[in-house]
Protein backbone atom coordinates (compact mmCIF):
# COMPACT_ATOMS: atom_id res chain seq x y z
CA UNK A 1 0.00 0.00 0.00
CA UNK A 2 1.48 3.33 -1.10
CA UNK A 3 0.02 6.61 0.10
CA UNK A 4 0.88 9.80 -1.77
CA UNK A 5 -0.38 13.27 -0.80
CA UNK A 6 -0.52 15.99 -3.44
CA UNK A 7 -2.02 19.44 -3.92
CA UNK A 8 -5.28 19.45 -5.87
CA UNK A 9 -5.43 20.95 -9.35
CA UNK A 10 -8.24 22.24 -11.55
CA UNK A 11 -8.48 18.74 -13.02
CA UNK A 12 -9.71 17.60 -9.57
CA UNK A 13 -12.67 20.00 -9.26
CA UNK A 14 -15.38 17.46 -10.14
CA UNK A 15 -13.85 14.84 -7.86
CA UNK A 16 -13.57 17.26 -4.93
CA UNK A 17 -17.08 18.60 -5.46
CA UNK A 18 -18.47 15.07 -5.56
CA UNK A 19 -16.68 14.19 -2.35
CA UNK A 20 -17.92 17.39 -0.69
CA UNK A 21 -21.47 16.44 -1.62
CA UNK A 22 -21.00 12.93 -0.24
CA UNK A 23 -19.46 14.25 2.99
CA UNK A 24 -22.22 16.83 3.53
CA UNK A 25 -24.91 14.22 3.07
CA UNK A 26 -23.17 11.59 5.17
CA UNK A 27 -22.34 13.85 8.10
CA UNK A 28 -25.16 16.41 8.15
CA UNK A 29 -27.79 15.01 5.76
CA UNK A 30 -27.36 18.13 3.60
CA UNK A 31 -27.67 18.11 -0.16
CA UNK A 32 -25.24 20.50 -1.82
CA UNK A 33 -26.20 21.98 -5.19
CA UNK A 34 -23.80 21.49 -8.09
CA UNK A 35 -24.45 25.14 -8.98
CA UNK A 36 -22.70 26.12 -5.73
CA UNK A 37 -20.14 23.42 -5.00
CA UNK A 38 -18.61 23.11 -8.48
CA UNK A 39 -17.83 26.81 -9.01
CA UNK A 40 -16.97 27.20 -5.32
CA UNK A 41 -14.39 24.44 -5.51
CA UNK A 42 -12.99 25.77 -8.78
CA UNK A 43 -12.73 29.29 -7.39
CA UNK A 44 -10.90 28.05 -4.29
CA UNK A 45 -8.28 26.33 -6.43
CA UNK A 46 -7.95 29.18 -8.93
CA UNK A 47 -7.69 32.04 -6.45
CA UNK A 48 -4.60 31.75 -4.34
CA UNK A 49 -5.29 32.45 -0.70
CA UNK A 50 -8.89 31.25 -0.57
CA UNK A 51 -8.11 27.62 0.25
CA UNK A 52 -5.69 24.78 -0.29
CA UNK A 53 -6.90 21.30 -1.17
CA UNK A 54 -4.81 18.17 -0.74
CA UNK A 55 -5.67 14.79 -2.21
CA UNK A 56 -4.51 11.46 -0.83
CA UNK A 57 -3.87 8.77 -3.42
CA UNK A 58 -3.75 5.15 -2.34
CA UNK A 59 -1.80 3.02 -4.80
CA UNK A 60 -2.24 5.76 -7.42
CA UNK A 61 -6.01 6.17 -6.98
CA UNK A 62 -7.71 9.12 -5.26
CA UNK A 63 -8.83 8.01 -1.81
CA UNK A 64 -9.50 11.15 0.20
CA UNK A 65 -9.01 14.86 0.63
CA UNK A 66 -9.09 17.84 2.89
CA UNK A 67 -9.29 21.58 2.42
CA UNK A 68 -7.37 24.18 4.40
CA UNK A 69 -8.32 27.79 4.97
CA UNK A 70 -6.17 30.40 6.69
CA UNK A 71 -7.02 32.55 9.67
CA UNK A 72 -4.84 35.31 11.06
CA UNK A 73 -4.10 34.83 14.75
CA UNK A 74 -3.05 37.92 16.64
CA UNK A 75 -2.43 35.68 19.65
CA UNK A 76 0.14 33.72 17.68
CA UNK A 77 1.29 36.49 15.31
CA UNK A 78 0.81 34.26 12.29
CA UNK A 79 -1.62 32.24 10.24
CA UNK A 80 -3.42 29.16 11.49
CA UNK A 81 -4.71 26.59 9.02
CA UNK A 82 -8.24 25.30 9.56
CA UNK A 83 -8.90 21.78 8.30
CA UNK A 84 -12.22 21.51 6.50
CA UNK A 85 -14.02 19.34 3.96
CA UNK A 86 -12.38 16.11 5.07
CA UNK A 87 -13.48 13.09 3.09
CA UNK A 88 -12.19 9.55 2.70
CA UNK A 89 -13.90 7.20 0.28
CA UNK A 90 -15.74 4.33 1.96
CA UNK A 91 -13.45 1.74 0.33
CA UNK A 92 -10.34 3.50 1.68
CA UNK A 93 -11.48 4.06 5.25
CA UNK A 94 -9.51 2.66 8.16
CA UNK A 95 -6.36 2.52 6.04
CA UNK A 96 -4.61 5.59 7.42
CA UNK A 97 -5.72 8.04 4.72
CA UNK A 98 -6.67 10.88 7.06
CA UNK A 99 -3.65 10.16 9.27
CA UNK A 100 -1.45 10.56 6.19
CA UNK A 101 -3.15 13.81 5.18
CA UNK A 102 -2.84 15.18 8.70
CA UNK A 103 0.85 14.21 8.98
CA UNK A 104 1.51 15.91 5.64
CA UNK A 105 -0.18 19.12 6.80
CA UNK A 106 1.57 19.09 10.18
CA UNK A 107 4.91 18.75 8.40
CA UNK A 108 4.19 21.78 6.20
CA UNK A 109 3.16 23.84 9.24
CA UNK A 110 6.28 22.83 11.18
CA UNK A 111 8.51 23.89 8.25
CA UNK A 112 6.82 27.25 7.55
CA UNK A 113 7.62 30.00 10.07
CA UNK A 114 4.52 31.95 8.97
CA UNK A 115 2.18 29.14 9.99
CA UNK A 116 1.44 28.83 13.69
CA UNK A 117 -0.75 25.79 13.91
CA UNK A 118 -3.61 23.67 12.67
CA UNK A 119 -7.18 23.78 13.92
CA UNK A 120 -10.24 21.72 13.17
CA UNK A 121 -13.96 22.03 13.64
CA UNK A 122 -16.00 18.85 13.72
CA UNK A 123 -19.76 18.62 14.02
CA UNK A 124 -20.67 17.38 17.49
CA UNK A 125 -22.81 14.64 15.93
CA UNK A 126 -19.88 13.19 13.96
CA UNK A 127 -18.63 10.81 16.64
CA UNK A 128 -16.67 8.60 14.24
CA UNK A 129 -14.56 11.53 13.05
CA UNK A 130 -14.04 12.72 16.62
CA UNK A 131 -12.63 9.30 17.55
CA UNK A 132 -10.17 9.44 14.64
CA UNK A 133 -9.03 12.95 15.57
CA UNK A 134 -8.57 11.98 19.21
CA UNK A 135 -6.47 8.93 18.25
CA UNK A 136 -4.20 11.24 16.23
CA UNK A 137 -3.64 13.48 19.23
CA UNK A 138 -5.84 16.32 18.03
CA UNK A 139 -7.56 18.00 20.93
CA UNK A 140 -9.31 21.23 21.85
Amino acid sequence: MTLHIRPATLADVSLLAGWAKAMAFETEHKILADSDILPGTQRAIEQSGLAHYFIAELDGKPAGCLMLTSEWSDWRNGNVWWIQSVYVTPAARQQGIYAGLYAHIKNIVEQDKNLRGVRLYVDERNKRAQEVYTRLGMNG
